[in-house]
This record gives structure tokens, C-alpha cells and sequence, in this order.
């Protein structure tokens, strides 16, 4: 699955499926006209192998390839939290592109690093399958993270100074709000923050690199949505947060360990 991906498009019948699937993802409001101008541009003569010495230069072009993947990259995980790109399914790099206005080059390295991410995997000469996972991965994920997080907070919660827990408060209210929007992907992002705010505190960016990653791949949806959450599951999602803070504050380790063993439990 971290194999080089390829995500070129199939033919015939197989390629229409693809492409008829692909209309369904939302187009990310960033990529303006300005956006995709400059992206087939730089990108042009490296898809097509030519090169057109009309063209006008464009400055700083990796910092603006960069900048248009990942727009991409970010458009293509709401789509898949937010079940538009359906598990089991294959859709083409090229057929995306043609969606979001921009070559199959930026979205077939957004789906590289998808497939990084345990996402989706590499379907030669045809593109991308969204992977289909199930309850059990999801539970072995929440066991890693318990494993690695929770010692963490609960050394943290003996050592860091509590005006420390107190800067937090901003990132714990921000789960509140997004988990009031019912948007998972919203959520999503206001959870990892939270979590990464909490563990950057330890000092061991390792550890919050490997536990981010381990918090995104426990997020991405089951095959079938049997374990989607709907709006009050994250409500009392983002309440634990603040709880924890709370307790954190208060020096309560007993709440505090009480809190994360639970929170993992529920695969949050």
C-alpha cells in the first residue's frame, strides 16, 4: 500500500465508472482561477514532455506546485470523511483533476501521500481504491494510541505547570465548536489539534508525529459507515476534551486518568 502509485486512468468501461464517481467530489473553494492557471502551467510541460517558450515564467514555481497539491490533499480527506469518496470504489487522477481544474499531476501526489496514510491504495493502470476498513483496525488503532498517549498525559499531568494547561483552553473550546457544526471533517481537524497541542507539551516531536499520523488513520470512515458519528457523538467527543483540560488544571490525576483511558476506549 506504500508502494509509487501510478493512478493513470483505465479505458472504456472501467474509466467511465471512474469518472462518473468522481463528479461527486467538491471542487475546494481555494483553487481559483488564478490557482489553476498557474498550476497547468508549471505543470504542463512536465505531463505533456513539451515545452512552449512563449510561456511566462513563473516564479517560485515549487512553492506554488506545493501550495496547489495540497489544496488538493486537504479537499480529497473531507471527501473522504465526509463519504464522498466511497470505500471500495476507484477513482482516476485524471478524472479528478479534470473536477478540480488541474492535471492529474498534483492529484496523483496527493493520492501518494493518501496512500502513505493508509487511505487508499494503488489499482495499476486505473488509479486509486479508497481502502475499505473494518471495526477490528479501528480498535487495534485506538490500542496503539492508548498505548502511547496515555502515559504521556498522565507524566504531563505531574510536570507541566498548570498556566501551561490554561493556553489550551482556546484549542479544547475549538472541538466544542466544530463538534456543534456535525461536520466530521470539521471535527476531525479540531481534534487532532487538540491531541497534538496536548503532546507537544512532552517535547518529543517523534511522538507527536507518529501519534498524529496514528489519530488520522483511526478518523478515516469504516466500509459501509456501520460506525459513522453522527452530531451528539462528537458533542460528547469535544466534551471530554474540555473535561480533561478541567481536570488537568484542577490536578486531579485521578480524572485525568479515568478521562484518557476512557476517550481511547471510544476510539476518539
Amino acid at each position: 500500500m506504500k508502494q509509487g502509485a501510478q493512478g493513470s486512468a483505465g479505458t472504456g468501461r472501467a474509466e467511465r465508472a471512474v469518472d462518473r464517481d468522481a463528479g461527486s467530489v467538491r471542487v475546494p473553494p481555494q483553487l481559483r482561477a488564478a490557482d489553476v492557471a498557474r498550476a497547468r502551467a508549471e505543470e504542463g510541460s512536465g505531463v505533456r514532455g513539451e515545452h512552449t517558450h512563449s510561456e511566462v515564467p513563473i516564479p517560485r514555481p515549487v512553492v506554488q506546485r506545493a501550495s496547489v497539491r495540497g489544496q488538493i490533499l486537504d479537499a480529497l480527506r473531507t471527501a473522504l470523511l465526509a463519504g464522498e469518496l466511497r470505500p471500495g470504489e476507484v477513482y482516476s487522477a485524471p478524472a479528478l483533476g479534470e473536477q478540480f481544474g488541474v492535471s492529474a499531476t498534483p492529484v496523483r501526489e496527493a493520492m501518494q501521500q493518501l496512500a502513505l496514510e493508509g487511505a487508499v491504495e494503488v489499482v495499476p493502470n486505473r488509479g486509486f481504491r479508497v481502502v475499505e476498513r473494518g471495526a477490528r483496525e479501528l480498535a487495534e488503532l485506538a490500542e496503539v494510541r492508548a498505548l502511547i498517549e496515555v502515559p504521556v498525559v498522565l507524566r504531563l499531568a505531574r510536570s507541566v505547570p498548570v498556566e501551561r494547561w490554561a493556553e489550551l483552553r482556546p484549542v479544547a473550546e475549538a472541538t466544542v465548536r466544530a463538534a456543534s457544526s456535525g461536520c466530521r471533517a470539521t471535527y476531525a481537524k479540531a481534534d487532532r489539534a487538540f491531541h497534538r497541542a496536548v503532546l507537544l507539551l512532552s517535547g518529543n516531536e517523534q511522538l507527536v508525529q507518529i501519534s498524529e499520523d496514528l489519530h488520522r488513520r483511526s478518523q478515516w470512515p469504516l466500509v459501509g459507515g456501520s460506525a459513522a458519528r453522527g452530531r451528539a457523538d462528537l458533542i460528547a467527543d469535544a466534551a471530554e476534551h474540555t473535561a480533561l483540560l478541567d481536570a488537568l488544571i484542577a490536578r486531579d490525576l485521578d480524572v485525568v486518568r479515568g478521562l484518557v483511558g476512557g476517550h481511547f476506549a471510544g476510539g476518539s
